[in-house]
């Protein structure tokens, strides 16, 4: 069990609670490659009965088998999916009417009344560098909320307009106080979730090369010179070590920056477009 809850996301969460009587719409922004470690188990008690839109960002770097397999498991939960990539833009565009089509009965009942409908408000959320900052920056066409590379970039909540449509409000990154399962907190960190701080960043690699092994191997050996034959996965970081120059003294690998480098190309998709979770109902999840 890995627990880790700074201060800033306890405050947040409960900032969020106070503020969702605010808006009419949730909008649940995951992780393409990995829907269900990326959702906050808190969420649907935060929420309750709020109207929600799921999105599946970075959905260019996740598997597109794994993606279709994961709108219909969500489907089947009645839940409203949509994959986009907020970086390039694909898929954005689809947010807007799909956040007036989930309170159309209530803007229509308005409208009956002679009153015209203020724009829909929206509270977008997801765990850290899930690409929240990217998407709204993406929505309303310029660099307003801050981004990076690295988790716990929002701080603070604010709110955008969307073309006159959409009224969004950013909130924090919030994570849940402990990992039940420590595959979760391994693929949170894979992906970037959590600060490479938290875990053994070669501990981090030599999992996700595990899970690369089970369905993606041909990508791997596309992307490196690695040992057919070798079977545990620090075999195959030693191997891109040495390939990459992460040496020390007397031609030892340094596994932390092999990690570092191996890490970097699957976060960036140079290995290919591979997802680490499937639905539950798939063999390998």
């Amino acid at each position: 069990m890995v627990q880790w809850y700074p201060g800033h996301m306890a405050k947040a969460t409960r900032l969020i609670r106070e503020r969702l009587k605010e808006v009419d719409v949730v909008i649940e922004l995951l992780d393409a490659r990995i829907p269900l470690s990326s959702r906050n188990p808190q969420i649907d008690d935060i929420v309750g009965n709020k109207p929600r839109l799921i999105l599946f960002n970075k959905a260019d770097l996740a598997d597109p088998a794994a993606t279709e397999a994961w709108l219909g498991w969500f489907a089947d939960a009645a839940q409203r999916v949509l994959p986009l990539d907020a970086a390039s833009g694909k898929g954005v565009e689809k947010i807007v009417p799909a956040c007036e089509a989930l309170v159309r009965e209530k803007r229509e009942a308005l409208q009956r009344r002679g009153v015209q409908p203020p724009p829909v408000r929206a509270m977008i959320l997801g765990i850290p560098n899930v690409g929240k900052s990217t998407l709204i920056n993406r929505l309303i066409a310029r660099k307003a909320a801050k981004t990076g590379n690295r988790p716990g970039v929002t701080q603070q909540q604010q709110w955008f307009t969307v073309r006159g449509k959409l009224q969004l409000l950013d909130t924090p990154g919030v994570l849940w106080p402990k990992f039940d399962d420590p595959e979760v907190g391994f693929r949170l960190a894979a992906t970037g979730a959590v600060k490479d701080e938290v875990f053994d960043v070669a501990e981090v690699a030599a999992y996700t090369l595990r899970r690369l092994q089970e369905r993606y191997k041909e990508s791997l050996f596309q992307r490196y010179r690695l040992a057919q034959d070798a079977v545990e996965p620090w075999e195959w970081l030693e191997d891109i070590g040495r390939q990459r120059g992460c040496l020390v003294g007397g031609g030892e690998v340094d596994l932390e920056k092999a990690a570092a480098v191996f890490l970097h190309d699957f976060r960036t998709g140079k290995i290919g477009r591979i997802s680490l979770e499937w639905p539950p109902t798939e063999t390998t999840n």
